[in-house]
């Protein structure tokens, strides 16, 4: 399927994009030790630039602290739809595209379920039965 090849290489992508980001601090980490400064330095600050998430971006995991703020706009909506909405059940990728106020044609519900996959694979959201979202923590 279409969907499954796309999944597939962003996959590979995000996979690349990581193993870069490794690589970047390596050899930051290298030329630091071999420019041998005359007084001990601790270590550099790197710039980084707090851009807001953008349709598209890749979902960061979920980790202690963090916030929605992370997310790019779709998928903050369509946790805020699922912890408005979702009762003790959990709601299925049909029922958050319903919310979500999207026409509940198969490719539409698909590209839900796909989101809430994702967030769920990343820790965001939880999925205790196959295909049921629930908010993080409230599974029993």
């Amino acid at each position: 399927m279409e969907a499954d090849r796309i999944l597939a290489e962003l996959s590979e992508a995000e996979a690349l994009l990581e193993r870069r980001i490794i690589a970047l601090m390596e050899l930051t980490e290298a030329l630091a030790a071999d420019a041998q400064p005359e007084e001990p330095v601790g270590p550099v600050p790197v710039p980084v630039v707090a851009k807001e998430p953008v349709a598209g971006s890749v979902v960061p995991g979920w980790r202690e602290g963090m916030t929605v703020q992370a997310l790019a706009p779709e998928y903050r909506r369509l946790l805020a739809v699922l912890e408005a909405g979702a009762g003790p059940e959990g709601l299925r990728a049909k029922e958050l595209a319903g919310l979500l106020g999207g026409e509940l044609v198969s490719a539409k519900v698909e590209g839900v379920r796909v989101k809430a996959k994702r967030l769920a694979a990343r820790g965001w959201l939880a999925e205790e039965r196959p295909g049921v979202f629930t908010p993080r923590g409230t599974t029993g």
